[in-house]
């Protein structure tokens, strides 16, 4: 839907591209891998959103990246890391995993569990510039933290002090709503990106499912209610990545 004074635009779960692997049950939000549409190549400078479901024991094995931001957030499961800088670790439910990948970095990612699904949101952003160190980090998070508030997990906006830097002008927030109330309001210019993962709310008067997303463009802010795990990009709307 067009929304008066901006872009609101709704995409359902199931208008998601879908692939089932067997071992991996994968929702794409954008362009990627086997699916391609020219007309839904990125939101700015968001350029993936995957919805995955891991088999206990599977995953991806060693496979490479270069100039991209990643940040993967774990809602239920274990997930193991190991990447060629010599990083390894597990990040469980609530968890952040993040990786630059700057001038190249090698790794694989896979369910720690040999009886319990791995069910997680990777997101891939263009960086702010090409060529830096590789680098990794994971955070670990209660539910307190972000229980009917926003928690900042990423940003590279000036003045914003989260714990992970990103060398893009964008800013990475989850909240888990209880039968509450959660605003945001944007800058000019700025775009956003409303994943629900999982509950039941309405985005500015309108319903959502887990599954869901919102596209925002040119509006002042966003009100959310009711109950669900929400994460929200806030981006801007260039694409080009410098040197």
């Amino acid at each position: 839907m067009e929304a008066k004074s901006g872009v609101f635009t709704i995409q359902r779960s199931g208008e998601r591209f879908h692939a089932d692997h067997g071992w991996l049950n994968t929702y794409f939000s954008f362009s990627f891998a086997e699916y391609y549409d020219p007309k839904n190549l990125n939101w700015g400078a968001l350029r993936v959103l995957n919805d995955d479901t891991v088999a206990p024991a599977a995953g991806f094995p060693t496979h490479p990246h270069k100039d991209m931001e990643i940040i993967t957030y774990v809602l239920s499961g274990q997930l193991d890391h190991k990447d060629s800088m010599g990083n390894h670790g597990v990040v469980g439910p609530g968890g952040i995993q993040y990786m630059s990948a700057g001038t190249g970095v090698r790794h694989s990612e896979y369910n720690a569990s040999e009886k319990e699904p791995l069910h997680l949101v990777q997101m891939w952003l263009l960086p702010g510039r090409k060529g830096v160190k590789p680098s990794y980090g994971q955070l670990d998070y209660k539910v307190e933290d972000r229980r009917n508030k926003w928690l900042l997990v990423a940003s590279g906006m000036p003045g914003d002090r989260a714990p992970v830097a990103l060398t893009q002008q964008a800013a990475f927030r989850v909240a888990r709503l209880e039968n509450g109330v959660l605003d945001y309001a944007f800058a000019p210019g700025r775009l956003g990106f409303l994943f629900l993962a999982e509950g039941g709310l309405a985005a500015n008067g309108s319903r959502l499912e887990a599954g869901d997303a919102v596209r925002l463009g040119g509006l002042p802010s966003l009100s959310l209610s009711g109950s669900g795990e929400v994460l929200l990009w806030d981006v801007p709307p260039t694409i080009d990545v410098p040197a």
